[in-house]
């Protein structure tokens, strides 16, 4: 399966230390298999950063979904779980990983899911509102690897600046 990394420079070697802790799933390294998400993550990290967009095709080898890995597969579709599983990971007070799984896969959460989380916060619905007010709204799927041994699944195949 293809998966797409969209950055501001080319990536030799992936260091998973380098990654933001308070990102969707935590600190690690994302993909997308939709070539246009990643488009416009390199462009959002270019016009953030510097740099160049570029974009990173990585072969992953499914067959890591059927090994001894701790793998967490979440629906297509907004549901509380990954609602909260989101929270936990943004949660800027935290200061241990809220997981330990090697490879997580599931939505991206956009503006629309930042602002119903803001609303979870301030008491204004429950994650189960939440997920309810989000399930007509499509939302890009990302994935997310934790680990070393989750690495060792993928194989970067091209470089593309764009």
């Amino acid at each position: 399966m293809k998966l797409y990394h969209g950055s501001n420079t080319d990536i030799d070697s992936i260091d998973l230390s380098k990654g933001l802790k308070n990102k969707d799933f935590g600190k690690g390294f994302y993909l997308t298999p939709d070539r246009n998400t990643a488009i416009r993550m390199a462009n959002k990290k270019t016009r953030l950063f510097g740099g160049t967009s570029t974009l990173i095709t990585y072969e992953f080898n499914e067959s890591a979904l059927h090994s001894d890995l701790k793998i967490k597969i979440f629906p297509e579709k907004a549901c509380s779980e990954w609602f909260l599983f989101i929270d936990a990971n943004r949660d800027r007070a935290s200061k241990t990983p809220v997981h330990d799984y090697d490879i997580v896969v599931g939505p991206i959460a956009d503006d629309g899911v930042v602002l119903q989380l803001t609303n979870f916060r301030e008491g204004f619905n429950t994650p189960e509102q939440a997920a309810q007010l989000l399930q007509d709204k499509y939302l890009d799927q990302q994935y997310y690897f934790g680990t070393k041994r989750a690495l060792q699944y993928l194989t970067k195949t091209s470089v593309e600046t764009l």
